[in-house]
């Protein structure tokens, strides 16, 4: 059981009043304009190994496209070199690329697939 008293806290010191003599500084409110963030675009780029099937599920299973969309998309990526899958912020962006690049490495293909800022 404690015998002393707990120790009070020091006052705040006291303010002299301020008189006012007409300099007093008006701060006016701005907004403050939000912009959205940067986004970037999932690019698949063609090579001559990687079998057309195996882009079609890739586009399926991690952009989350139907199977004719997918077909497009890949055949897009076959005549033009390239196609853009997707387009999401940075970091979202960043995680599709790395999915890919897993799942292609795992089965043995070499798909390369990068991200963009969109312009």
């Amino acid at each position: 059981m404690a015998t002393k008293q707990p120790a009070k806290p020091p006052a705040p010191p006291v303010q002299s009043p301020r008189t006012d003599d007409g300099d007093a500084l008006v701060v006016e409110r701005q907004t403050q304009q939000v912009k959205p963030p940067q986004m970037y675009q999932v690019v698949m780029l063609n090579d001559d190994y990687t079998p057309m099937e195996f882009v079609v599920v890739m586009i399926q299973e991690f952009f989350s496209k139907d199977m004719e969309t997918a077909t497009q998309i890949m055949l897009k990526i076959h005549l033009e070199g390239r196609g853009v899958c997707g387009v999401y912020s940075k970091d979202v962006a960043a995680t599709k690329v790395d999915q890919v690049l897993e799942a292609a490495h795992k089965a043995g293909h070499p798909l390369q697939c990068v991200s963009e800022p969109v312009d």
